[in-house]
């Protein structure tokens, strides 16, 4: 039997909300592509955080789908059930030597900082490195990173391929990233990546807004020795303040759209997709 050597392409909701328009457009641009390219299209739910997740956001979910006309392999992959996976990859990041504990809170990064500090590229104050080379505890602490060594054993830079170019860039500009958080025992960095190698994913369809995050992904599949996909990272879906669809501003739901009577080739013509 031949091996099965088709583009796969996934879509990953977080089932702590309502699915909305930009949802909508990642979701319908991945089975799109996946059909036209005679791929396969998962269904991955990143639900590490069982704090927030709910079983009747995860029905929406499949519903709001279903009515868009989507299917998806069974059975689903459900991070939570898969913890182990990534407890496994950081025991190879922490035999390297790249991972250290941290006690800093997001509020004590923010007491540290300078007046004008150097962020990241979300636009965070940047981790000054206060735990980096201390004697701590693990339990309770968060794990992070250790950057500059984790940069230097891939060469300084890392790429990838995108609208069929060559990226090249800097994964340092992140600072020393969390990739265990200190009550789940992971980070959606550690999970997207693992999962993605281990579902065979070929191409990562998803929002403008995760481009930057791609350095860290390209930086833990050098460093793990995993795949890389190819990347596409789509414009995001705004609403009228011009400002990206959220579920933390209640950006009004998919489910909310259909009651008012909207269709799926309705909610295409929103998205100005075919």
């Amino acid at each position: 039997m031949s091996e099965d050597v088709r583009k796969i392409f996934r879509f990953a909701p977080s089932p702590n909300g309502y699915l909305h328009l930009g949802h909508a457009y990642s979701a319908l641009l991945d089975f799109d592509l996946a059909q036209r390219e005679g791929g396969r299209f998962l269904l991955r739910l990143e639900d590490i955080d069982q704090g927030r997740a709910r079983p009747e956001l995860e029905a929406a979910i499949y519903e709001d789908l279903a009515w868009l006309g989507l299917s998806w392999e069974e059975p689903v992959r459900r991070q939570s059930e898969h913890l182990d996976d990534y407890a496994a990859a950081l025991a190879k990041l922490d035999a390297l030597g790249l991972l250290y504990p941290c006690v800093c809170s997001r509020a004590d990064i923010a007491r540290a900082a300078l007046a004008d500090p150097p962020r990241d590229l979300d636009g965070a104050p940047l981790y000054p490195g206060t735990c980096r080379g201390k004697k701590l505890a693990r339990a309770g602490a968060n794990l992070r990173l250790d950057m500059a060594k984790a940069a230097a054993l891939v060469g300084g830079e890392v790429s990838w391929r995108e609208h069929g170019k060559e990226i090249v860039a800097a994964p340092q500009e992140w600072g020393d990233v969390v990739l265990a958080r200190k009550d789940i025992g992971t980070s959606y960095h550690i999970a997207v990546t693992i999962d993605d190698a281990l579902q065979g994913v070929t191409d990562v369809v998803r929002g403008r807004d995760l481009y930057e995050a791609t350095r860290i992904h390209r930086l833990l599949q050098e460093l793990l020795g995993l795949p890389a996909p190819a990347y596409r990272h789509h414009a995001l879906v705004l609403d009228e303040d011009c400002r990206k669809l959220a579920k933390s501003r209640l950006s009004k739901p998919l489910r909310e759209l259909r009651a008012e009577g909207a269709t799926p080739a309705d909610v295409r013509a929103m998205l100005d997709l075919p």
